[in-house]
């Protein structure tokens, strides 16, 4: 009998997997296709597709996140081609790793099958679909949100490879972006430095040193034989941004509405969570020791640093994937405590979680509200291939030309067709970060962004400016430079900062495309 009861759960587990599985890939390829925000859905179409043209970040373009998602982006076009398909199987996959090992560690908590299904499923719900297309972001929370998850697994099985796999994980986070990974990276050293301590385990080193030593010798290694200079990684993703964070960290204002108001069901599913740990620090002996108060710790410290970087960057909230986390473990608290009242607190943390996912849903997938399109009238999105088969399965509308995509497609067509008739080498500075790709050359733009506000390049009055201009110099000089295209759309690049008037002849070619005809002069002449 309990034979047959064993069999019955496995087949059940592989069957909830193979849904989870399935619905994950399926809803994120879904709605990823729904609109674009250029800027943010093709932040790495090209920049992947130029590493298989052998071009590489901080060598051959500037880079201030994302590193390794292009280079990630890249294996992907790789396997399965050059296309927008195989651009949405990348960030669809990682939904599915992040769904399966969201289920496999409540199982490791000895969660019900069918609540760890439950909240699986809602997390994938609000996972990586809020951007649905490889988002800086979102790489480097969801690769820090695995990094956690192994260390949890790692501090209550102590096996060897969780212990190896955990910083490899936030060394993929880092490569991602530099935060939220940093963050989480320096309360995971407090966490290990508890655990260290308080249960005087010091064999994780062995193995987690092993994998850290192992990795910085392949980054080196590779940096070394694509010819990409120590110095130029430090300008370009160490020190350079700092000078972002520091203003944002002097900007920062802190209100109930920010703070508290926005992130009102995370706290709300949190609460069980938090109190009966809360409580068993004061009521039990040396709770601080056990391995829960480090489980509990764990997520605790998350939590804040998500909220702490969404309320810093100022960017589209994606977080509140935390909900069915942060439910789940309320819920397994719940359990562990056998109350009168656990089956009405069950019910409760079930209808908020369903009822907040619902509502962001809502926003962010239905109404893709993370790529500014909220309110767009998508009956009115036209095909993608009709700028090129590539971008077959895209619904295209944009925020820019909401009323008017064909406006848009017309407008893009224009500046692809330029692009094909001019034979001379040419760079294209663009938020349409996929020209490179669809006409299958080397644009050579000098950065991922051309925001006007600093954040992806520096402007004159930043320290690193002459960096940035000497590298654009340096490109236009070794690829030997006759036109730069500027397209307009979202921030118009100031190419005066950059290029003296004597070095270049302006042309007006529609209401979002400037030419700049290169000559001899000596700027360029000098480097």
């Amino acid at each position: 009998m309990f034979l047959r009861y064993s069999l019955f759960r496995k087949k059940k587990i592989v069957i909830y997997l193979l849904i989870l599985a399935a619905f994950s890939t399926f809803i994120n390829y879904y709605y990823a296709n729904l609109g674009v925000f250029p800027p943010d859905s093709f932040c790495h179409f090209d920049n992947g597709f130029r590493i298989l043209l052998g071009e590489h970040p901080f060598k051959d373009y500037w880079v201030v996140s994302g590193p390794i998602i292009d280079y990630l982006q890249a294996i992907f076009f790789y396997v399965f081609g050059v296309s927008w398909n195989s651009y949405l199987i990348h960030a669809s996959v990682f939904n599915l790793i992040l769904t399966v090992a969201t289920f496999i560690l409540l199982r490791k908590f000895n969660l019900s099958i069918n609540l760890s299904f439950f909240y699986s499923l809602l997390f994938s719900i609000l996972a990586y679909t809020s951007s649905g297309t490889p988002f800086p972001d979102h790489h480097s929370a969801f690769f820090s949100l695995l990094g956690v998850y192994s260390l949890i697994l790692a501090i209550k099985s102590e096996n060897k490879i969780h212990w190896f796999l955990f910083p490899i994980l936030f060394a993929f986070a880092f490569f991602s972006k530099q935060v939220p990974s940093s963050y989480i990276i320096i309360f995971v050293l407090l966490i290990l430095f508890l655990f260290s301590i308080l249960q005087k385990n010091f064999l994780w080193i062995k193995y987690s040193a092993t994998s850290t030593i192992s990795l910085i010798l392949i980054i080196l290694i590779f940096g070394k034989t694509q010819n990409i200079n120590l110095s130029s990684f430090f300008e370009q993703y160490i020190y350079y941004p700092q000078t972002i964070g520091q203003s944002r960290i002097e900007n920062l204002n802190l209100t109930f509405n920010g703070v508290i108001a926005h992130f009102k069901f995370i706290y709300i599913v949190a609460i069980p969570f938090v109190y009966f740990n809360l409580k068993n620090i004061f009521s039990r002996k040396n709770y601080f020791k056990e391995k829960d108060f480090l489980y509990f710790l764990s997520f605790l410290l998350l939590t804040f640093s998500l909220i702490f970087h969404q309320l810093l960057t100022k960017n589209q909230t994606f977080i509140f994937f935390l909900i069915p986390i942060l439910a789940a473990f309320s819920h397994i608290s719940l359990q562990a405590k056998k109350l009168k009242l656990n089956r009405n607190f069950s019910i409760f943390l079930i209808a908020i979680c369903l009822f907040s996912t619902f509502k962001y849903h809502l926003r962010f997938n239905e109404e893709r509200k993370f790529h500014e399109l909220n309110y767009v009238n998508f009956n009115l999105a036209i095909k993608g291939e009709k700028i090129d088969k590539k971008l077959s399965g895209i619904k295209w509308i944009s925020p820019q030309y909401s009323t008017n995509p064909d406006k848009e497609v017309n407008l893009i067509n224009d500046i692809k067709n330029h692009i094909i008739m001019d034979k001379r080498s040419k760079m294209v500075m663009t938020h349409y970060l996929f020209f490179s790709t669809i006409l299958n050359e080397k644009l050579l733009q000098p950065s991922r962004w051309l925001l006007s506000d600093g954040t992806t390049h520096p402007l004159k009055e930043n320290k690193y400016y002459p960096n940035y201009k000497n590298l654009l110099l340096d490109i236009i000089k070794k690829n030997e430079v006759k036109v730069i295209y500027v397209v307009d759309s979202v921030a118009k690049f100031n190419i005066y900062h950059y290029l003296d008037k004597e070095c270049y002849v302006e042309k007006r070619i529609n209401e979002i495309l400037n030419i700049y005809e290169l000559k001899s002069c000596k700027e360029i002449n000098d480097i």
